[in-house]
């Protein structure tokens, strides 16, 4: 088995830690133990804790993947693409919960650089399913709005559905339960609601 580079031991010292004290409450000291190298070590490979938290977000969030999806489902049709983004995203949700809990519990007083470092990875994943509808609108399959709008209204749809069961609620959606909701909200999406 491959021993893990310094660089992954740092980022995944770092996800552990901040989904359980927060990025205010992770200190750069405690990540660099976590990761068992000294916290000049860390310095070195990032420079600084918002760096080491950009590239956190570039790594683990919704954001990489979603980027290595779009490629993978590029001959299905909007509906499906929809349903394994949609599906996905929920699963990158669930799987980060911990941070994700902890990260809208504490974004109000996050200092202005690690907002804005926070905000560039959610407009990140915006833009990325912004391009995918754009092409769609080339190919004439999706309505001429504005791209984005229609990227983050379908991403906060989702949202929404996990923050209200999963953080609110303290539900633990099961796979079958995000099928279910992933595919009446497509088709919510796709077909609307008003017979016409």
């Amino acid at each position: 088995m491959k021993k893990k580079d310094t660089k992954t031991n740092l980022l995944e010292a770092t996800l552990k830690l901040i989904s359980e004290k927060g990025y205010l409450g992770a200190t750069t000291r405690e990540i660099a133990q976590e990761a068992g190298v000294t916290e000049l070590t860390l310095f070195r490979h990032f420079g600084s804790k918002e760096k080491l938290f950009e590239e956190l977000l570039n790594t683990y969030t919704f954001l990489p993947r979603l980027r290595e999806l779009l490629p993978e489902v590029r001959d299905l049709s909007t509906s499906e693409v929809l349903i394994v983004v949609g599906e996905r995203f929920f699963e990158s949700l669930k799987e980060r919960k911990s941070m994700v809990r902890i990260m809208l519990s504490e974004i109000t007083v996050y200092p202005d650089k690690i907002r804005e470092v926070y905000n560039d990875m959610i407009q990140g994943i915006i833009n990325t399913l912004a391009g995918y509808f754009i092409d769609q609108q080339k190919k004439s399959t999706v309505r001429d709005i504005p791209p984005e709008m229609i990227a983050r209204a379908f991403l906060s749809m989702i949202f929404s559905y996990f923050q209200t069961e999963e953080i609110v609620r303290g539900r633990s959606i099961t796979k079958s339960e995000i099928d279910d909701v992933v595919r009446s909200y497509v088709d919510i999406f796709t077909n609307g609601v008003v017979i016409q």
